[in-house]
């Protein structure tokens, strides 16, 4: 190519003699541009490779999130060139396109270009991550670009075909709203937002209207980001497209309603997904927010060694897990990773010889060779009649969605006290508070100590993108303050995170657990039925080793898995309980 980038690195001291022969050489062997190999080989970051260029060429340096890219000037490359290229057009004026570049030395690029469009070419500077995230953001699924043509198609049209209903509660044409979702711009626009989210890895799409806006986000690795803004005239039809699409009465918008939808989505690779995706409406105020649970099976990890057990809390879990009887309980809040961790314990004792029923509030994923039922309230099928059914089905394990009543609970303990072994899920906040809330559920603590085996209480946490994290200096005060031995805080090397193209500017990819196993040994037992409280539960469990959440959390910390912030944002520092 012909840049002269690297001359004027070298000559504004930026890089040495050898460090440019060094990028060059990795330049080559990996057919990657300069400026990504000075970066990858960390010679200088994004940010001032970028400024040093601009201050050198008098190029302008942008922020790409802050700039609006347009249609009509995307349309002029293809996504294949702007990813071999590094590059990203931004608009066209006439017969100029302002095209953002890593390296504006690149005249071959340039001219490449030039020739392409027939345009003359205004370079601006910007960071590598920036043009990668944004050709991910508009070309990727030409997600933006593609709803930002929709929504200008209907508000421009003069004589629209989409029906707009007033407010009034009962001021509606059902077949005028009908009619209305099935306008090609609505359904493109649905269909827009949903593949975007599945494409993404999001969990959950949230359809929200407010009194003047209509937004939609979605919930990426735990975190709610806003995907668009929309102006209230979409409400209704988008509203009414998902819950035709999931089942359910577009008429009735005064009670919640519960729907699925199942879409198969082809991915840039050219293969197929499917999802399976959960529907939930809820009347308020200014209309019903929905919210679409989407069930990839590629993100549910069924090998319990990938998420995020440390090897003594590991090892508690696959002892009770191997018993013949016994009851063991997950616990957490929703959206703690519960469903994962008991489908990996389930998948882990799935075999020819064992019969494993499941009863569950809907089935999420399929498990082949696992028998699962789907509980259904309205015509009588309840966790507890599920559960004595199974109990007439010769089961080996069983699993209960959640152990939300006595009924429920006393029939689980009588399947483990009968040679089961039984798997559910309570909602408490940590693993010895468990107990306690068996207790007011009006258990006789003797049942309690005889049947459980193991609690485990578990929290997710982001992971920090490994190829952008840096390091988070913190003074050795402040990491004892977080729960850290005075002798640990001397040698912790914590992290926190940057951003890059990788993880979508976030600093973070994935997700990971923090997990608290309580075994229910012989003097834990005795501290049950001689009624203790959680405190002397949870001081017994310390003094006999239990890795508690936060200390889970400082444990993955130290190993430059996830951030200090994460850690405090889902864990409460442990008292000093231990003798």
């Amino acid at each position: 190519m012909a840049s002269n980038l690297g001359e004027i690195l070298l000559k504004d001291k930026h890089l040495s003699e050898e460090q440019l022969k060094e990028a060059k050489a990795y330049r080559e062997s990996n057919d990657i541009p300069l400026g990504s190999s000075i970066i990858s080989l960390g010679f200088m970051n994004e940010e001032e490779l970028a400024r040093a260029l601009s201050r050198h060429l008098g190029y302008p340096y942008i922020d790409l999130n802050q700039f609006e890219v347009y249609a009509d000037a995307i349309n002029l490359i293809p996504v294949e060139i702007a990813k071999k290229y590094l590059i990203m057009p931004i608009h066209r004026i006439r017969s100029f396109l302002t095209l953002a570049m890593v390296d504006p030395t690149d005249l071959d690029v340039i001219e490449d270009i030039r020739f392409r469009t027939a345009l003359s070419i205004q370079p601006v500077i910007a960071s590598e991550s920036g043009i990668t995230f944004a050709i991910q953001k508009y070309y990727g699924s030409s997600d933006a670009l593609r709803v930002k043509e929709i929504v200008s198609e209907i508000s421009a049209a003069e004589n629209e075909d989409i029906n707009i209903i007033e407010e009034q509660e009962d001021d509606y044409d059902v077949e005028e709203l009908v009619h209305s979702t099935e306008e090609a711009p609505v359904i493109t626009l649905v269909n827009t937002i949903f593949i975007t989210a599945i494409k993404k890895g999001a969990s959950d799409v949230h359809f929200e209207p407010y009194e003047k806006t209509f937004r939609i986000r979605h919930r990426l690795d735990g975190t709610l980001y806003e995907m668009m803004n929309l102006a209230m005239k979409f409400k209704n039809p988008v509203l009414s497209r998902v819950k035709i699409l999931s089942s359910m009465d577009i008429a009735e918008k005064r009670l919640p309603q519960d729907g699925r939808i199942k879409m198969r989505v082809k991915l840039e690779t050219g293969q197929k997904k499917e999802v399976d995706m959960r529907v939930s409406s809820l009347p308020t105020i200014f209309g019903e927010k929905i919210v679409v649970r989407i069930l990839d099976k590629e993100m549910l990890k069924l090998d319990m060694r990938h998420l995020g057990f440390e090897d003594e809390s590991l090892e508690l879990v696959k002892k009770a897990i191997i018993r013949p009887w016994g009851i063991i309980l997950v616990t957490g809040p929703t959206g703690s990773g519960k469903t994962n961790t008991l489908y990996s314990a389930i998948s882990t004792l799935n075999s020819m010889e064992k019969n494993i029923m499941t009863a569950e509030d809907p089935v999420e994923f399929y498990i082949p060779g696992i028998n699962q039922v789907n509980i259904r309230e309205e015509i009588g099928l309840t966790f507890t009649t599920a559960l004595r059914s199974f109990l007439r089905q010769d089961p080996d394990i069983m699993l209960v969605g959640e152990l939300r009543d006595f009924n429920t609970v006393d029939t689980a303990i009588k399947a483990a006290l009968t040679g089961h072994l039984v798997f559910s899920t309570v909602h408490t906040n940590d693993a010895a508070s468990t107990i306690m809330r068996l207790v007011n559920m009006n258990v006789e603590p003797f049942l309690i100590s005889d049947s459980l085996a193991l609690i485990v209480a578990q929290r997710l946490v982001r992971r920090l993108c490994q190829k952008c994290k840096v390091e988070h200096k913190l003074t050795p005060q402040a990491l004892v303050d977080i729960g850290y031995k005075p002798e640990e805080a001397e040698q912790v090397k914590a992290f926190k995170p940057y951003g890059c193209s990788v993880c979508n500017n976030t600093g973070y990819k994935g997700r990971v657990g923090l997990f608290e196993v309580l075994e229910v040994s012989p003097p834990i037992r005795d501290l049950i039925l001689a009624r203790n409280t959680s405190k002397d539960i949870k001081q017994k469990a310390l003094q006999d080793g239990m890795i508690t959440l936060r200390r889970s959390g400082l444990i993955k910390t130290a190993q430059g898995i996830t951030s200090i912030e994460e850690v405090l944002r889902e864990t409460i520092r442990d008292e000093e309980l231990r003798a």
